[in-house]
């Protein structure tokens, strides 16, 4: 499941360029300033949740080497707090950038569940690093 939360972490990354590049170059002209601004905040929460899974996996990994393989509470946290980023940041991300595409409000009414799972998922991941034991 590691491996899977880093290479979507790795996606969002990627995606993130992308679309910010698209949003900024492809859209200039074609969209209110207002709606850009939407975009830009979608691209830049795709690329630091990203970022997140990408650094949830790795600690999970040490985790893992921490604890012998054998599962712990805080590795089942951080990967429960992984998947609820990466719910969140489509489910969020991915409605404002329909919003801005669409203009069908209603996209604009999910976002907020996005951003409810992204907070269930920091707030997860600060739950998790704080039961982590390393070794020593």
């Amino acid at each position: 499941m590691t491996r899977l939360l880093a290479t979507v972490g790795a996606l969002f990354g990627l995606s993130a360029v992308i679309l910010g590049a698209f949003g900024a170059h492809a859209l200039e002209g074609q969209i209110t300033p207002e709606r850009a601004d939407v975009w830009t905040t979608a691209a830049h929460y795709l690329g630091w949740q990203g970022t997140a899974l990408l650094a949830l996996a790795a600690l999970s990994w040490s985790a893992n080497t921490w604890s012998a393989n054998r599962p712990t509470a805080a590795r089942r946290l951080l990967g429960i707090a992984g998947w609820l980023l990466a719910i969140g940041t489509l489910i969020f991300s991915g409605s404002l950038f329909i919003l801005v595409l669409s203009e069908i409000s209603v996209f604009g009414a999910i976002t907020p569940i996005g951003g409810l799972l992204l907070v269930a998922g920091w707030g997860l991941t600060a739950a998790a690093t704080f039961k982590l034991k390393p070794p020593g």
